[in-house]
């Protein structure tokens, strides 16, 4: 799972109609996620899908907030309904990473890059800048008096940030944290044709350290905790599949247990503005404080860090957009 496709590049930027799940695939074609498991590793299991599923469902009936796709922002027409597609399915992601890895296997040739390659470095570039910027910061606290080779030190201890890239597709964007100076590199996918995918890759591009798990975020089996959790498109898909609601919240509970205390979690999205993922961690920050919680004793999981500002931009309705948005939140 590695995003949805971008709008095509012309002057008419209103919205394309995205085709209902009843248009494209049928109930027969659906693929039971736990049926897919073939996680190449040691990691031990975590919560029952049905009880994840039981509990994200009895939290969304009783939200007292709307979910982050009725926040209005720079699209064309409210979401009055849930808009699925066929991206929300596994089955499409598996069909689509055959054929390439069929024509890697023939040709040679990568693939599709979601998104793009230049948004895909401007991210690597931009997130060494967030974690070299926190190490120092770190080494500060740690040495008040000493700011010598500060700098020097922060790049080097990017060796020691542990990354997961939550359905890393082809594998492309973890080979890009390579180049910034990212060495403990795991990808996950629950395509296993993507998987296989991104490690024939890695091996012919010289990223053979690269870890990669078929797993699916939503059922992870992954007991490790990550200092940098990165998410380029998979939210996105994961909230055009027709239980996008419940598999969002069950998305932020598993993806708040890999992220380590004082990590990152940055995402990369089109289909959601700056402002409706940072409303979204404040949902999900909401369910998770305890009423009349002291703020200072119970911080929430997830603050705002930054974001990208260098994309390019559009104007529509009186509003300026982007077609790409990447937040980065911190945990406490």
């Amino acid at each position: 799972m590695a995003g949805t496709r971008l709008p095509p590049e012309d002057n008419d930027i209103s919205q394309v109609r995205v085709p209902v799940t009843a248009d494209l695939i049928s109930d027969d074609d659906r693929s039971v996620a736990a049926d897919s498991w073939s996680i190449k590793s040691d990691y031990g299991s975590t919560l029952d899908e049905d009880q994840r599923h039981a509990d994200a469902s009895e939290a969304l009936a009783a939200a007292p907030y709307r979910t982050a796709s009725d926040y209005s922002s720079d699209k064309e027409e409210p979401d009055a309904e849930t808009i699925t597609s066929m991206l929300g399915f596994q089955s499409y992601w598996d069909s689509a990473y055959a054929d390439e890895l069929t024509n890697f296997r023939e040709h040679g040739h990568t693939g599709e890059v979601w998104f793009g390659a230049d948004v895909m470095e401007v991210v690597a570039s931009w997130t060494k800048g967030l974690c070299v910027d926190l190490s120092q910061k770190e080494l500060q606290n740690h040495h008040e008096n000493d700011n010598s080779d500060l700098d020097k030190q922060g790049k080097r201890d990017l060796a020691d940030w542990s990354v997961l890239d939550v359905g890393t597709g082809n594998g492309l964007l973890l080979q890009e944290l390579a180049k910034q100076g990212f060495s403990d590199l795991t990808g996950t996918d629950y395509s296993e044709g993507a998987i296989d995918l991104a490690q024939s890759l890695a091996d012919r591009d010289g990223f053979a350290t690269i870890k990669l798990l078929v797993d699916d975020i939503l059922e992870t089996k992954l007991d490790k905790k990550f200092r940098l959790v990165t998410d380029k498109g998979t939210l996105d898909a994961i909230g055009l599949h027709p239980d996008g609601p419940i598999k969002r919240i069950m998305y932020w509970e598993s993806i708040s247990r890999l992220v380590a205390p004082g990590g990152l979690l940055v995402i990369t999205s089109c289909n959601h503005t700056r402002d409706e993922l940072v409303q979204e961690v404040e949902n999900f920050n909401q369910r998770k404080a305890p009423e009349e919680s002291d703020i200072s004793r119970n911080p929430p999981v997830f603050s705002y860090l930054d974001h990208i500002r260098s994309y390019p931009t559009f104007m529509f309705g009186g509003s300026v957009g982007s077609r790409v948005a990447t937040v980065a939140f911190l945990r406490s």
